[in-house]
């Protein structure tokens, strides 16, 4: 991939970037529609991958580039496509990067969002390869009936920098308490975008779970949050979280290899190995509940799989998870309970534990799983049941030390999450 072009100055990053991608076409994301894609589709801005630029490389309309990038226009008006969400859920801040388009980025965008129903989408021309082209009179009438143009506005127009090494990325962040569905991405007049990241986390409509249904309670689609961790130098955690198969080990969690590795590495009777120190990460689920069956998978890491793992659990306020993001989690009044004991795991493979053999039968907000001595996993799957006892949120402390707790609903609870 060739080099930013040398502009600029770095961006402050926001810690938002930190949540799932709600629109990448890595959970599902997909455009619906678009006014043009003359020079390049719309569907390159939901690529998982960082935009790359080709400086020789030309397509029968123009200069090939890694994003969306619409026609000069010479008609009234400006240019829109209709992203529908891989994931449902709260959104918490906008990336609308503009690598490598310096003379030919949208000068200005918006973003509006809605929140439909199946039964509220109308049928929409399947876009296909689209090159070369504008929207046609049939996609135009169909699109109309969503009324997009009166969604609820996220981001105002606002002026957006070009693709310059360093000031590329345009962050927006977002208060709304809201699940969305659906955006609607404005650009003013016309012009290029590299990608367009939505950063959030996921929200199942609990009230429709069959109480009787294994849930996976970690998922990123359920609402599951990776909220911190000891090393991500070669994939971050919240990657084994993620949606289906894992494609790479690019697709899942991997550490750096720990310093202080022993010059010869030994074991002991049961072949564990004797090294010091491991690596973890912590997750609040989607939901509190119950965890009956784990699934910790190392498929792909064949060569750079953890010896060890375990995992622990713990009820913790929202407070207490912020002052635990706020202490990079060194809070040594955090009761984790074990869930799973030090377990031996194997090389791209799926391991399976149940109720057997989980020490843990008490109802959990958040998970810490541990690897040692480092390694790399690609999911890890906590199925159960989700409690009716919701999320505890310490009220104000009355005449005494004795914390005296008031029940919110977990919606409540996602809606005001921040990694601070």
């Amino acid at each position: 991939m060739a080099d930013y072009p040398k502009e600029g100055k770095t961006d402050e990053i926001p810690n938002f970037i930190q949540l799932t991608d709600l629109a990448s076409e890595n959970v599902g994301g997909k455009v619906l529609f678009a006014t043009d894609d003359f020079f390049a589709p719309a569907e390159n801005l939901l690529k998982k991958h960082r935009p790359s630029y080709k400086p020789k490389e030309y397509t029968e309309f123009g200069k090939w580039m890694d994003g969306w990038e619409t026609r000069r226009r010479r008609t009234p008006g400006h240019d829109w496509c209709i992203i529908q969400l891989g994931i449902q859920g709260i959104i918490r801040g906008f990336d609308a990067d503009t690598a490598f388009f310096t003379g030919n980025h949208a000068p200005r965008i918006s973003i509006q969002a809605a929140c439909l129903q199946n039964e509220e989408i109308p049928e929409i021309p399947t876009r296909g390869t689209k090159m070369g082209c504008a929207a046609t009179a049939e996609e135009l009438e169909a699109i109309e009936k969503l009324k997009s143009e009166n969604w609820h506005c996220l981001v105002p127009m606002e002026e957006i920098k070009p693709g310059y090494s360093g000031s590329n990325h345009n962050y927006f962040s977002i208060s709304s308490p809201q699940r969305w569905t659906h955006l609607r991405l404005n650009i003013f007049p016309d012009g290029g975008l590299a990608r367009l990241r939505v950063y959030g986390t996921g929200q199942k409509d609990w009230s429709a779970a069959d109480p009787k249904e294994l849930i996976d309670l970690v998922s990123m689609v359920h609402g599951g949050v990776c909220v911190g961790f000891s090393n991500a130098h070669f994939g971050h955690p919240k990657n084994i979280i993620g949606i289906g198969k894992p494609k790479c080990m690019g697709d899942g969690w991997e550490t750096s290899r720990r310093l202080d590795r022993p010059p010869i590495i030994e074991t002991d009777e049961e072949g564990v190995l004797l090294v010091p120190g491991g690596e973890w990460a912590i997750f609040r689920l989607a939901h509190p509940g119950v965890i009956t069956q784990i699934e910790i998978d190392t498929h792909h890491f064949k060569g750079n799989y953890p010896d060890t793992c375990k995992l622990d659990g713990c009820v913790l306020t929202t407070t207490e998870e912020e002052e635990g993001i706020l202490q990079k989690w060194h809070l040594p009044n955090v009761k984790w309970k074990p869930l799973l004991s030090v377990t031996k795991l194997s090389s791209n493979k799926k391991h399976f534990f149940d109720s057997i053999s989980l020490q843990l039968q008490n109802v959990i907000t958040h998970v810490k799983i541990t690897i040692a001595p480092d390694g790399g996993l690609s999911r890890l799957r906590l199925r159960g049941f989700p409690s009716s006892i919701c999320l505890l949120r310490p009220s104000e402390r009355v005449l005494s030390s004795r914390r005296f707790p008031v029940i919110v609903p977990l919606r409540a609870m996602n809606s005001t999450f921040k990694i601070t």
